[in-house]
């Protein structure tokens, strides 16, 4: 954020002093009207003002300063380059917040449909939240989330009818997914998406992988670009890119299907690849001295993998750092007894040597 009125200052509460310097996600917090997240670094209005152009939704949540969340619009105007100041070369746009509401239709069938599949599953285009719990056929949706979940490559109609119907015949099977097809290409096509966003190819369907943004693409993407930076040491970027990372990280891929074989691979993988991150985050943190953060996000990391004793080294050493001994001989016993109570394990020795140096004496009653 480069500045910051004082409509802006009534509208969410943050005083031009607190909204200056900080990244237009960071203080708009931003979700589409059906709940998936619209600010990330990857968000609509970056992609369009990356190449100049103007971007708007009609209507989304905007969180304000006190928590609450209002609703409001959002559009930009990207500033001709002539007109920038002549040492700043990336693009440079207005940001307008009003009454939810007006949507330009010029924009609608221009922006790629938006698919989250990290947490609850989700669809948005232009600006505009498409209501996929609502449709009539929800098999429409799995048929959707199969085409995702192999993202690009063609899926021969046998295959999604096995794993859609596994007990139909192949006869009955292919007429269900006849009907199951149209009705997917005419709700996204009504929502804005392009023409062929799902291609036909003899017996197969594909889910074009240039006419989608995935948010499970985009997570991967921002991942491997923090590690890049933290391997050339470059801490603060790696730490940027990873916090954008796991802000589209809302829960596990494809959650909503829990009990399918076609995603619980990918699921499993991306689910690695974000504790791995968390502890990229930590290291980035504890480098710069926010303790506290990292604390945080060890304590994130134990939550979703209690068994991954790594995290918990790194938690009880940040908080030494912290001068919080007690906090961490109370993390540890907490954790210890937890682990015994739900999957009958003992710490490891490496963990046992790790709290010894850190806690030591202290903790001989309870040990």
């Amino acid at each position: 954020m480069l500045g910051w009125n004082a409509g802006a200052v009534k509208l969410l509460g943050y005083s031009a002093a607190e909204a200056t310097g900080q990244r237009c996600g960071q203080v708009l917090q931003a979700f589409y009207p059906t709940g998936e997240p619209l600010c990330s670094m990857m968000c609509e209005g970056r992609a369009c003002i990356s190449i100049g152009d103007k971007w708007n939704i009609g209507a989304c949540k905007i969180r304000h300063k006190n928590g609450q969340m209002i609703s409001a619009g959002i559009s930009t105007l990207v500033i001709p380059s002539e007109a920038r100041e002549q040492d700043r070369d990336e693009p440079v746009a207005v940001v307008f917040l009003r009454e939810a509401g007006w949507v330009d239709p010029k924009l609608v069938g221009r922006q790629p449909l938006r698919i989250f599949t990290l947490g609850h599953f989700g669809l948005a285009i232009a600006g505009k939240g498409l209501e996929v719990d609502n449709w009539k056929r929800q098999q429409a949706v799995l048929v959707l989330k199969c085409l995702v979940s192999q993202l690009g490559r063609p899926v021969h109609r046998e295959r999604l009818i096995d794993w859609l119907w596994p007990d139909a015949d192949m006869t009955r099977g292919w007429q269900r997914l006849k009907v199951t097809i149209s009705f997917l290409r005419e709700k996204l096509r009504d929502g804005g998406a392009a023409r062929e966003t799902i291609e036909t190819v003899g017996q197969s369907y594909i889910l074009r992988r240039d006419a989608v943004w995935v948010d499970s693409d985009a997570f991967g993407d921002l991942v491997a670009a923090g590690w890049r930076s933290l391997r050339i040491g470059d801490g603060l970027e790696a730490r940027s890119r990873f916090e954008e990372a796991q802000s589209l990280y809302r829960g596990d891929y494809l959650e909503d299907e829990p009990y399918v074989d076609w995603c619980a691979e990918e699921r499993e993988r991306l689910r690695e690849v974000y504790l791995e991150m968390l502890d990229g985050m930590a290291k980035c943190y504890a480098q710069e001295g926010l303790f506290m953060e990292a604390v945080q996000i060890c304590k994130a990391a134990l939550h979703n993998d209690p068994g991954r004793e790594s995290f918990l080294r790194a938690l009880l050493e940040n908080l030494v750092k912290l001068g919080q001994p007690d906090w961490a001989e109370v993390q540890f016993n907490s954790w210890r007894r937890s682990l015994d109570d739900e999957y009958g394990l003992k710490p490891t020795p490496e963990t046992m040597r790790v709290f010894a140096q850190l806690i030591g004496d202290r903790s001989s009653a309870s040990c």
